[in-house]
């Protein structure tokens, strides 16, 4: 049998929970949780021979840090804001990407740092720094960058006056303006405020993850004594309130500026609500006010083994999460010594955790600037089109999918091939059509308002058997995935969580219709999730095929995910947390062994991150044999490209841009017949020993073809992009030689779509 899954892994790639590398130590997986795993999936049986004896020890200091590495990826984003080339809009709404970035690292990987430091794990990184050592390098350059980011917007500012739009403070205003405001405020704003004293009767608050606030001192007049009080920015009301020319304010959205009928000023909702105080505090002296933010370890802990609902264990972990110790406090520079001093004591942060900025605080909400209606200012509108194997039955009454799929297998490349038109279509057919006998489908993330979920409770409510593995503990999307449970489970959806202690990030459909000739298997496995919102800004991969072989992979799979069988084996998928990492490795040895026999030998391998030490010491092995390497890398990289005799043949490029890269792609040369995989996998200890990802063999020639001439197209010298350099900086190649751009590959790919369908550019 053609077994995707391969020999047993080589020596340096791990079953969950052992040691990664030579000298990479880390921490081992709970005995019981282990077994608990290993009824549904077994270990793979030892097979093959022993690996090729390593000649030379590699250096210790051969893998990069992985948390500096993600603030160099962030440093990216901000540099597109920096990119006078880009759009104004777009280049706000990279500001504010930054700031939501910088906000889920500090709530995750520095709130991991410190409970790691404060339980007594403080096992050093792969990077051979403690996890002391490694805050004390994430402190100074997030200090570095929170700045930079902060002089960005001041920089970007007078540009966008120039076009209409201004973003002010309160002493900008005119009195007309300032006028409308006040009753605004007293209308919209003051009935939702709550003022909190502090004093022998009323505690320090407690100041929730995120939220925005305003530290104010008054004084009462009669006794002289002063008091500290806090008022809490609403989080429901506009971050920035929009004022017209004519002193109107309104939620932003309004077409402004030159293209528009009149200038819109923006002013910052605490600057508002600052200037009212004295409504808040009657009869008080207000004498001064600052704005803070506090960031909170928000990431989710729940011991799986000891819960025997993991719905239950999960909503009470959600209600502890707001209660999370702080791990930044951001002030605004203007702060005096007295409020900053009290601050850090009654929120119990350390000095290098307190980071002052230029005011406003909390930049995320630059993403209500960055969507007004200003098309000038903004990428060019982009419609995804149906692909063009499904275009053909488009037409048909009706549209019939599984005809199509049926004809070849078609790979989809979104946002330029549409989501909806493809896998929405797929799956509300399979819902509608008689001949279903059965839906099986994995939801990871999906939108609030979720067309693949209708369609699922549509098909239940239609007799058919319906299966949903939805996992509860996609980070930040927790309550909204149990909320989609419950929906299901009363609608007759038969919904599972997957497998205790790992979580279910492969994105997988399988749907068995009853056919002239006997049942027949349609399958959809992506690079993302079944979110048609997310399906326009990211870009993924998709193929949809009825191919036996993935047929039988994909059912296989649902039943290992669904009940117990621990033995099932796979032609065309790599399943983690088994075979991925040894699949993946057995084919960069294979590349290595050709590179040592003189053949022409290749890996190119596109990923959000790479951090798995085994895999790279393999990458690097291979570099070492001669094997050319090519990895695009949009966020995180450990690898080291470039360092003599460790690494010369790998190179290293990130492409950023409109659309969130976020397809996963595995490509060997095989001796000249390529060997491509796509899916959910990155190279992160995560997604190789606490997920159950899969990876598709892609078997069509021309999709093959395809897949490699896109990964070639990312890594050309003639794609803007940046590429890492042996000590581990990042050089943004953006312009020629002669200073013309270079080809922007999101762009490239967009006028490519519009040319097919005859729309030229």
């Amino acid at each position: 049998m053609n077994d995707a899954t391969g020999p047993a892994a080589p020596a340096s790639a791990p079953a969950p929970g052992e040691a990664r590398a030579p000298g990479v130590p880390t921490i081992p997986l709970d005995p019981e949780l282990a077994a608990h795993i290993a009824e549904h999936i077994a270990e793979p049986e030892q097979q093959g021979g022993e690996r090729t004896p390593e000649l030379v020890p590699l250096p210790d200091d051969r893998f990069a840090d992985r948390e500096l590495s993600w603030l160099a990826f962030n440093q990216r984003v901000l540099e597109l804001a920096e990119n006078p080339g880009l759009p104004l809009l777009e280049r706000v709404r990279f500001l504010a990407i930054f700031a939501s970035n910088l906000d889920e690292f500090f709530m995750v990987r520095v709130a991991g740092l410190k409970r790691r430091i404060a339980t007594g794990i403080a096992v050093n990184s792969a990077s051979g720094q403690t996890p002391r050592q490694v805050l004390e390098g994430i402190a100074e350059h997030a200090h570095i960058l929170a700045a930079r980011h902060a002089r960005v917007f001041d920089d970007l500012k007078p540009a966008l006056a120039d076009e209409g739009i201004t973003i002010v403070r309160w002493e900008d205003l005119a009195t007309q303006e300032q006028d409308r405001l006040h009753k605004y405020f007293r209308k919209q704003i003051f009935p939702v405020l709550t003022p909190l004293a502090v004093d022998p009767a009323h505690p320090f608050p407690y100041i929730s993850g995120l939220s925005l606030n305003l530290a104010v001192i008054v004084r009462n007049p009669s006794t002289g004594k002063e008091h500290f009080a806090r008022v809490k920015v609403p989080p429901l009301l506009p971050r920035f309130i929009a004022v017209d020319s004519r002193g109107r304010p309104s939620a932003p959205g309004a077409q402004t500026g030159a293209e528009g009928s009149e200038r819109t000023s923006f002013v910052p909702l605490e600057d508002v609500i600052s200037q009212h105080l004295d409504h808040l505090f009657p009869g008080m002296e207000i004498l001064e006010f600052h704005s803070f933010r506090v960031t909170r370890n928000e990431d989710v802990e729940v011991e799986e083994d000891d819960a025997e609902n993991l719905l239950q264990a999960m909503e009470k972990e959600l209600l502890r999460r707001r209660f999370g110790p702080p791990v930044r406090l951001e002030l605004t520079e203007s702060i005096t010594p007295r409020i900053r001093k009290l601050l850090v004591r009654e929120l119990g942060v350390e000095p290098e955790e307190v980071y002052e900025l230029t005011a406003p605080l909390d930049l995320t909400g630059l993403h209500l600037i960055a969507d007004i209606d200003r098309p000038d200012l903004q990428y060019p509108r982009f419609v995804p089109t149906t692909h063009r194997y499904l275009a053909e039955v488009e037409s048909a009454k009706p549209t019939d999918v599984f005809a199509a799929i049926k004809r070849r297998d078609i790979l989809l490349h979104h946002p330029y091939d549409s989501f909806s038109t493809s896998v929405q279509t797929f799956l509300e057919q399979a819902a509608a059509d008689p001949s279903v006998l059965a839906i099986k489908q994995t939801l990871y993330r999906t939108s609030g308002d979720s067309p693949i979920v209708d369609a699922l409770i549509d098909a239940a409510e239609a007799g058919k058997q319906v299966l949903a593995l939805v996992e509860i503990k996609a980070r930040f999307d927790e309550q909204n995935n149990i909320s989609w449970a419950r929906k299901l489970e009363q609608a007759g959806v038969h919904v599972v969580y997957g497998i205790v202690g790992l979580k279910t990030h492969c994105k997988l459909s399988l749907v068995v219709r009853q056919e002239a000739d006997g049942l027949r298997r349609y399958c959809h496995v992506g690079t993302g999730n079944y979110n048609p919102k997310t399906a326009r800004q990211y870009t993924d991969l998709g193929l949809l095929t009825c191919d036996p072989d993935v047929g039988q992979d994909l059912t296989r799979l649902f039943n290992q995910l669904s009940g117990y069988a621990p033995k099932s084996e796979f032609h065309r998928l790599l399943v983690a947390p088994r075979s991925v990492r040894t699949g993946l490795i057995e084919r960069i040895d294979r590349e290595a062994e050709h590179a040592r026999l003189g053949r022409p030998a290749w890996i190119k391998i596109k990923v959000n991150s790479i951090v798995d030490e085994a895999t790279i010491d393999a990458l690097y092995r291979a570099s070492q044999a001669g094997a050319q390497v090519d990895l695009v890398v949009r966020g995180i990289c450990a690898v080291r490209p470039g360092v003599p005799g460790l690494s010369e043949t790998i190179r290293v490029r990130s492409i950023l841009g409109r659309y969130l890269e976020h397809s996963r792609i595995f490509a060997f040369a095989n001796d000249g017949v390529p060997d491509i995989f796509i899916g959910s996998a990155d190279l992160m200890h995560r997604n190789l020993d606490r997920r159950v990802e899969a990876l598709v063999s892609i078997a069509d020639p021309e999709q093959v073809q395809n897949l490699i001439a896109l990964l070639d197209a990312s890594m050309d010298d003639s794609t803007a992009s940046w590429v890492l350099d042996a000590a581990g900086t990042w050089e943004h190649r953006h312009t020629g030689p002669d200073g013309e751009p270079l080809q922007d590959i999101q762009a490239v790919l967009i006028q490519r779509q519009r040319r097919r369908l005859g729309l030229g550019r």
